[in-house]
């Protein structure tokens, strides 16, 4: 029963039912106990080891649909089997913690007296009434059906699961058994009534185990069904890939024609189109027409088991006139503010970034393109842009930029906004701040004094971000439900000087 040609998983599951046999001969000796709370436990880290492994083949799953299409539906379905597999996974938990309900763990061991789990009172009361099965017992079967058929429903279509949900179907169905005396009993009745707790428990601990060895039998048929259908040569797509994408009228159009999964060993017996083949691809030289959209078209000949597969592509290039505006743009938003780094870039089209030049009251390079603008005084700032074109000849442009103010602040207590409740100790300890909502920079705010006031107690003006002596002693006099008001914040941007932010929303903090 435990030999031949089977997997260690099918032996420790051989292995169980053979001391389940020994049990009854041994008369539920303490030995053959402990030997199924071994058998559990072996389960139990079998079951933690297939969780990682399954949730990796899953965010692998993830990652290829993330790259290739033919992964999409096979990702899809992996996420409901996921979300299937993990539901009654949990279900089965359930009625473990029902098996050994009333049974206290070992504290010299740290596990469960399995020497004292003889019986199980637990499932016979709870999941049997008279001959039958009780409502919980009607509902752990409706459970296990339900789970094989939302298998089926989820990844049914596929004809490389069948074998998966044949085995599913096997373990999981709640027909009626034969005992080995002839006797049909109901399927609860004959794997779990009069059993011990650690029987049951084990067995029920193999049910986890057979949901995640279908889930990574699934997962494992998915990625090697979408790996085969990506590989063929009919499901490759004939990319342009050009130097540039768009040219000056006259110039030499440059670039390259691939596969879209490229492969030096995968070479076409033949290219039609304006270029010639070269180690697998095709080098694609012509000269750039009119201004305006052109075509580059042509077609693959591959030769897969005999038979000619033409694969034909199509890509687009523009042309476009010599430059004589440049590009200008805020990385972060449509306006520069006073205070902060605000990062721009600047690039003239066709125009090499080293040979672009730019100026303006608080601009300053920050290599390839990239400048930061430090705004003064005023609401506007001008840019000026120059750039030399291959010829020698040069283009300028300017834009211009508002200048605006830092948006005011919220206060906060603990990092908190709003309305923050706690213990007037945990207030004692807390430090003021201020944060700034929707702001897309990151900048470093400091708070240098607030007002302090307490529901019919005197203001006390503090400096700094933390609660002094006086407002400790005027805290003391709050009660449960009071309310203190942090407000007039005055906050300083940090790096910033002794500029000031604008003035900073207050924050409450009502005592629990």
């Amino acid at each position: 029963m435990a030999g031949g040609k089977l997997s260690p998983r099918q032996k420790m599951v051989n292995l169980m039912y053979l001391v389940f046999i020994a049990m009854l001969a041994l008369n539920m000796s303490k030995e053959v106990l402990s030997a199924f709370g071994s058998l559990n436990e072996k389960f139990d880290a079998a079951n933690v080891s297939a969780e990682s492994m399954n949730a990796s083949m899953l965010q692998a799953l993830e990652k290829k649909a993330g790259e290739d299409s033919h992964f999409i539906q096979a990702a899809a379905d992996a996420k409901k089997v996921a979300e299937i597999s993990k539901e009654f996974y949990a279900y089965i938990g359930t009625l473990k913690s029902e098996a050994i309900e009333g049974v206290e763990i070992d504290e010299a061991t740290g596990k469960l007296p399995y020497e004292f789990m003889d019986t199980g009172a637990a499932i016979d009361e709870g999941w049997f009434e008279g001959d039958g099965y009780s409502k919980k017992g009607k509902e752990i079967v409706a459970n296990f059906s339900k789970y094989v058929a939302d298998m089926k429903g989820a990844v049914g279509n596929n004809s490389k699961l069948k074998g998966v949900l044949a085995e599913i179907n096997a373990k999981f169905t709640t027909a009626d058994v034969k005992d080995g005396e002839g006797v049909t009993k109901m399927y609860l009745d004959y794997h779990f009534k009069g059993f011990p707790a650690i029987a049951s428990l084990t067995k029920l601990t193999s049910f986890q185990n057979d949901v995640k060895k279908a889930e990574a039998d699934i997962y494992s048929i998915l990625l090697g069904k979408a790996a085969v259908e990506a590989s063929s040569m009919k499901n490759f797509t004939a990319l342009v890939l050009l130097d540039k994408n768009a040219y000056y009228q006259g110039e030499k159009v440059t670039g390259k024609v691939v596969l879209g999964k490229y492969d030096a060993n995968t070479k076409p017996t033949s290219f039609q189109g304006p270029g010639k083949l070269e180690n697998g691809q095709a080098i694609i030289s012509l000269t750039a027409g009119g201004v305006g959209e052109q075509k580059i078209n042509g077609k693959f000949t591959f030769v897969q088991d005999g038979e000619t597969i033409p694969l034909a592509f199509e890509g687009k290039y523009v042309v476009v006139p010599r430059p004589n505006s440049a590009t200008i743009s805020a990385d972060k938003m449509n306006v520069v503010y006073r205070g902060v780094a605000n990062p721009i870039s600047i690039s003239f089209a066709g125009v090499a970034s080293d040979k672009v030049t730019a100026s303006a009251t608080g601009l300053r390079s920050a290599g390839s393109g990239k400048y930061i603008m430090n705004p003064g005084a005023g609401n506007e700032v001008v840019i000026n842009v120059t750039g030399t074109l291959p010829d020698g000849s040069k283009v300028s442009d300017k834009k211009s930029f508002r200048i605006k103010g830092i948006p005011g602040p919220v206060g906060t207590i603990r990092g908190e906004m709003g309305v923050v409740k706690g213990p007037k100790s945990s207030l004692e300890i807390s430090t003021v701040g201020a944060k700034l909502v929707d702001f897309d920079f990151e900048v470093g705010l400091d708070v240098v004094g607030f007002n302090f006031k307490v529901t019919g107690q005197p203001t006390v003006v503090v400096p700094g971000n933390k609660l002094n002596a006086q407002c400790k002693s005027v805290l003391a006099k709050a009660g449960r439900g009071d309310q203190v008001t942090i407000s007039e914040i005055k906050t300083k941007l940090v790096g910033a000087g002794s500029y000031m932010l604008p003035r900073t929303a207050p924050v409450i903090y009502e005592i629990q």
